[in-house]
């Protein structure tokens, strides 16, 4: 499928929804993405509430991969520091790439344009990002050119009995 990405897309009720309707997606599907299944639209929609707020006030930027006919299938969210040490670098949050899509490249796909963005970002020179552990995504992350960097261990619990690491990785944009 072609998806087509797009850094900072006017923020429509198509994109609210779509964006809402892909997360609610990956996280049912098993993603980890802030939430464990079961999830909703409405669950997810608050959550969203706050990026699109960061966007509007300029701390955060969105990559938003869509096929021909505006559906969206991935996102990224880049958010800038505000400790004046690291404004160097950004924050990369919220990567998703709709469940049938996982596996084709769209990921990597979107990797690479949130990399682009990141460098048309005067002054940035690295991206930094987390993903939890048992998820595969640690390998998905080095295969697009991360590294880890750190990690937590069972700092973030999916359930009563379930600690997974945190884990954060880096990517040089030099």
């Amino acid at each position: 499928m072609n998806v087509r990405f797009d850094l900072d897309p006017s923020v429509t009720p198509e994109l609210h929804d779509g964006i809402c309707a892909l997360w609610a997606d990956v996280s049912n599907a098993g993603g980890a993405v802030g939430f464990v299944p079961p999830v909703t639209r409405e669950d997810v929609r608050p959550e969203l509430r706050k990026h699109l707020t960061a966007m509007a006030e300029g701390r955060q930027r969105l990559v938003a991969g869509r096929d021909t006919d505006g559906r969206v299938l991935a996102t990224a969210f880049l958010t800038t520091n505000t400790h004046r040490l690291m404004k160097h670098w950004l924050w990369v949050y919220t990567v998703m790439v709709h469940p049938t899509l996982q596996g084709k490249g769209a990921g990597r796909r979107l990797m690479a344009a949130v990399a682009d963005a990141a460098r048309s970002v005067e002054g940035i020179t690295a991206l930094r990002l987390t993903c939890r552990g048992g998820s595969g995504a640690r390998p998905f992350y080095e295969a697009c050119g991360y590294q880890e960097v750190g990690r937590v261990p069972g700092a973030i619990r999916v359930a009563d009995d379930d600690y997974r690491d945190d884990i954060t990785m880096w990517l040089d944009l030099g």
